[in-house]
């Protein structure tokens, strides 16, 4: 958030947040401490893992190059014994680069297209594709899918319930966030896939500030990590080494750029804001006929 006010005020030159530029983390924790906020604020439960033998049980290295996937599905609740849709989270490690996408169930008929689709979407090379063990993954479509695409496909570890910690992170901050926990039927998946499609995934991108590591060494060789860098996917993106090198064909960092710069941060989330708006009350009303 601090990092959002000052860039809207020193990169897109928006008079309105002069003051709100220099305003400091402190008092962003007290303002996240007030009763109108807690109550707003949720929380995530984990998948519970599933043994399979499909996939490469380890965590995966990077090593700083982007294109290694975290994976992970969020439900959208049963309300009298009927499914909600189901949102496929998917994050890249090293650039936190986010697709949400909306399916009506996490089969076969639902699932491989979506997946596809979502993959399409990363503008760079994906190589890396890391989920639990829930079975919605871990199975001969996705398996097939991922081979044809040269994608390894690895799994999380027993007894190491951080391997896929990035993506439940961004379950709770992203997909619960926007989306909430209140039961919306199947049948809304493609209304809601279309607004991921249109400004949730453009925003998650171009614009929402994440949290970058840098980790310290003190003198007993503890390793600490220290948040101090805030950047959008894009910016993290733009600020590797060499990066043509890891981009689709048709993508440049000059095109990226153009895009980033298409939009305030300021003016996407609002946009944003209003079409999911729209869309919950275009849900509702269809739920009441």
């Amino acid at each position: 958030m601090k990092k959002t006010l000052s860039d809207m005020y020193a990169v897109y030159r928006d008079a309105r947040f002069e003051r709100l530029s220099h305003i400091s983390v402190s008092h962003l924790y007290n303002l996240r401490g007030t009763r109108i906020y807690q109550s707003r604020s949720l929380t995530y439960t984990k998948t519970n893992p599933v043994q399979r033998d499909i996939g490469i049980r380890k965590k995966p290295q990077p090593y700083g190059q982007p294109g290694y996937l975290r994976v992970d599905s969020v439900h959208q609740g049963d309300r009298d014994k009927e499914k909600g849709v189901y949102h496929i989270n998917l994050v890249d490690e090293v650039t936190q680069a986010e697709i949400v996408a909306t399916v009506e169930a996490i089969s076969e008929e639902f699932l491989r297209p979506v997946l596809e689709q979502a993959l399409d979407l990363f503008v760079f090379v994906i190589l890396g594709f890391h989920s639990d063990n829930g079975s919605e993954y871990i199975n001969e479509v996705v398996a097939r899918l991922l081979q044809k695409l040269l994608i390894e496909q690895t799994k999380s570890r027993s007894r190491h319930s951080n391997d896929n910690a990035l993506a439940e992170g961004k379950n709770a901050a992203v997909v619960r966030k926007h989306f909430g926990y209140a039961h919306i039927p199947r049948k809304y998946a493609s209304l809601m896939q279309e607004f991921n499609r249109l400004y949730l995934n453009p925003y998650l991108f171009f614009h929402r500030q994440c949290a970058f590591a840098d980790e310290i060494v003190d003198d007993k060789g503890k390793i600490r990590k220290v948040y101090k860098t805030y950047l959008t996917p894009c910016e993290k993106v733009l600020s590797i080494p060499n990066v043509e090198k890891y981009l689709k064909p048709g993508v440049s960092k000059e095109s990226l750029k153009a895009q980033m710069m298409d939009q305030t941060h300021l003016a996407s989330a609002t946009e944003m804001q209003k079409a999911k708006e729209q869309l919950f009350a275009h849900i509702h009303r269809l739920m009441l006929r």
